[in-house]
């Protein structure tokens, strides 16, 4: 069992240092959250007040943060993880950036003498709590065989994808794919209720075709229902997809139906539904066809 320091404790953080917990992983965790604080002491977690009291004498430290500057700020920034993790230790980034920002704290965390590996994950929250995430991970074989004891406490499915920021690549081609889905989802069932037809059973006819996949699995009742509960907020995605259209741009590659995807996504944000979860497209398909819900 490992001393892991865990660095972002919200909707996917939190369940996944419960996970190790469980495990039997001695966890310290910070946040800015008192509430994730909290979770994370009742489910048997040691909490930290500070980056630094949370890294201090980790084996392992897993940050789950929600963008490049969060990531930028605690481990490379003042006092932060790479100012205080020790020689040796192994610095896991759930978190989904650019390729770029995790190329840089791989190379900064190895002059420092720590291992680094991006991992970004796929599942959303139910996938964090059943553990049962994708993970995509940017490294060495080395440092992955090292994490391969957290990947399996927290996911389902984990693969070495290429050096660093390699996972961060991969994460974007999930994000494109996850979007692009959610937005021909909505409109199928704008189309199929225009037209008068039992949505909910021709999703379920969808569901057992060709056009099977986890969102009408998992997402088809609620988007029917318009419950929109963040699982994945809007405003993640928005920021994700522009990771997309960056790394697309860097490795000089056109993506038409991405940037189709990237403004539905930034549509739905500027219509003040960034706090609702992604399938929340729905609502721009409906606005579109001038059918508010």
């Amino acid at each position: 069992m490992s001393k892991i320091g865990f660095i972002g404790l919200g909707i996917m953080g939190s369940p996944m240092a419960g996970h190790l917990v469980r495990a039997g992983h001695d966890v310290t965790g910070f946040d800015l959250s008192e509430d994730s604080l909290a979770r994370l002491r009742a489910a048997a977690g040691n909490v930290a007040g500070s980056v630094a009291e949370a890294v201090g004498g980790a084996e392992i430290i897993a940050t789950m943060l929600p963008a490049d500057p969060q990531v930028e700020a605690v481990v490379l920034g003042e006092n932060g993880v790479l100012d205080n993790a020790g020689p040796g230790a192994l610095l896991i980034d759930f978190s989904s950036i650019t390729p770029q920002t995790s190329r840089r704290v791989a190379r900064e965390g190895a002059a420092k003498g720590l291992r680094v590996l991006d991992a970004p994950v796929s599942g959303g929250e139910r996938g964090a709590v059943d553990a049962v995430l994708s993970i995509m991970v940017g490294g060495s074989q080395e440092d992955f065989d090292a994490a391969v004891p957290i990947f399996e406490t927290v996911g389902k499915t984990y693969r070495l994808v290429g050096p660093a920021g390699a996972g961060q690549y991969v994460k974007a081609a999930n994000q494109l794919v996850v979007g692009g889905t959610y937005a021909l989802v909505a409109e199928a069932i704008v189309l199929m209720e225009a037209a008068g037809v039992n949505a909910a059973a021709g999703l379920e006819v969808l569901a057992g075709g060709l056009a099977a996949g986890r969102i009408l699995d998992l997402k088809r009742e609620a988007m029917l229902a318009r419950d929109f509960q963040p699982g994945f907020r809007i405003d993640l995605h928005h920021k994700d997809m522009g990771i997309v259209l960056e790394a697309a741009r860097g490795a000089e590659v056109a993506i038409p139906m991405g940037a189709l995807v990237a403004q539905l996504i930034a549509s739905a944000r500027a219509q003040g539904h960034g706090g609702l979860d992604h399938s929340a497209l729905l609502k721009v398909a409906e606005n579109l066809s001038g059918r508010n819900s």
